[in-house]
């Protein structure tokens, strides 16, 4: 794990806080926030739940001050509002493709750019959710088709790329497993144990705006998010990264069933995350995984 993304970042944090405890006084996105729970760190730890159905949403290259000042994100403001938010997250390194690997499989396994193809071996999400009955697919839009394995979709915007897909690195996820967002249920008790949504590189933030990707996401997201709540499954969503100008600090919230509303200061990274995903799912820590802490004091008790 990388040194740098366990620093406690007291600049960003002070900057972070500040803007929150002005936020949740005049709303975030020009909405009033309920403040709910607030844990400290080293809050107190609740018992974890076991969802259902767990779907992350991986948005990119925008730090925690950029979403949480945005007036053009009503969406996520409305999540921000049921959530729990994580006001000290933090992405592992730059630039995308290693921080997905973290998020997906513990490891940056020595990448250090964008280079496509990777062939990864090894523990990962998928392979221990399969490996305990469980069941995991990854819905990447704009790829042309299931079991694609290109670098990009082909065209001149490459709307899709393989850098934010790390699931098709790995011989041992089933072909079946790498599907398009076209595939995506809307029988949302349809969904895979965990499931990854990756927007295209217009609506994830990466070359779009803030507000087209708020957009999309509330459109294609906001009904799982709805019903989550009921359903005894959860969402979560996080950055890859921010865009180097904020020690990598970035936006993570938590929203659905369990979820204590709030604000959580502890820091951490897309190791937590992960971690905490397995250990709610009941499978094995992998790589790093192991190492780092799961996230314990968000849930109600």
């Amino acid at each position: 794990m990388a040194t740098a993304s366990r620093t406690h970042h007291t600049g960003a944090l002070a900057r972070g806080a500040l803007l929150w405890l002005l936020l949740l006084s005049l709303g975030f996105a020009g909405c009033a926030i309920p403040t709910g729970s607030t844990s400290t760190p080293g809050g107190v730890a609740k018992p974890l739940p076991h969802y259902d159905h767990i779907l992350i949403v991986v948005e990119e290259n925008h730090g925690y001050a950029d979403i949480t000042s945005a007036t053009d994100a009503p969406y996520l403001a409305s999540l921000a509002r049921q959530g729990a938010v994580f006001t000290d997250a933090h992405a592992v390194t730059h630039p995308s493709q290693p921080n997905y690997l973290v998020l997906f499989a513990g490891s940056t396994f020595g990448v250090a750019d964008d280079s496509c193809p990777q062939q990864l071996g090894g523990p990962n999400l998928a392979s221990e959710l399969i490996a305990h009955g469980l069941s995991f697919t990854g819905y990447s839009e704009s790829m042309p088709a299931a079991g694609f394995t290109d670098c990009d979709d082909g065209t001149a915007d490459q709307l899709y790329a393989r850098k934010h897909n790390p699931w098709v690195d790995f011989s041992d996820v089933p072909a079946t497993s790498n599907q398009p967002f076209t595939s995506f249920p809307s029988d949302f008790s349809q969904l895979p144990t965990v499931a990854f949504v990756v927007p295209n590189q217009l609506h994830d933030m990466h070359s779009g705006s803030v507000a087209e990707a708020d957009t999309w996401l509330r459109q294609n997201v906001g009904g799982y998010a709805q019903w989550a709540l009921a359903h005894n499954s959860l969402l979560i969503v996080t950055w890859d990264e921010d865009d180097g100008s904020d020690a990598n600090h970035i936006p993570t919230l938590f929203v659905g069933a369990h979820v204590q509303v709030g604000e959580y200061a502890e820091t951490i990274n897309h190791y937590d995350v992960l971690r905490t995903i397995e250990a709610l799912e009941g499978v094995s820590f992998t790589n790093e995984a192991a190492h780092a802490t799961t996230i314990a004091d968000a849930w109600q008790g």
